[in-house]
């Protein structure tokens, strides 16, 4: 069953695709894109826009900056995990410097947190 998104921010989402950081460009561009099942990059889920999305693993990626460890960005983040959460998403958040400093573990974490999730949609 897909998730509910909010049609008024393809807009936004839109903008967000041709505008990546420079850490959601080198994930995307040198490991997500290519990886072997669907990701879509900047997609609507509810009232959110989050940076990449795998339906298939019911997976969340988030980079995180700076502002996401303040007190009302970690409030924030809370929020969009609990509604993620509801309709059976994973969130994983990885910092915007483990892409800069750790890319090929960041690479790696994701590939088997991917893994993992899809063999417990096949149980």
């Amino acid at each position: 069953m897909p998730v509910p998104k909010n049609d008024k921010l393809l807009d936004r989402a839109k903008e967000l695709r041709k505008e990546m950081t420079p850490q959601e460009r080198k994930l995307w561009y040198e490991f997500l894109r290519g990886y072997p099942l669907k990701i879509y990059k900047q997609r609507i889920i509810e009232s959110y826009i989050v940076d990449f999305y795998c339906a298939s693993a019911k997976l969340v990626i988030e980079l995180d900056g700076s502002q996401h460890y303040v007190d009302n960005g970690i409030e924030y983040d809370a929020r969009r995990t609990a509604c993620m959460e509801k309709h059976g998403l994973y969130v994983l958040r990885i910092s915007n410097l483990d892409v800069k400093n750790h890319f090929r573990e960041v690479c790696e974490m994701i590939d088997h947190v991917i893994k993992e999730r899809m063999k417990q949609e096949s149980m």
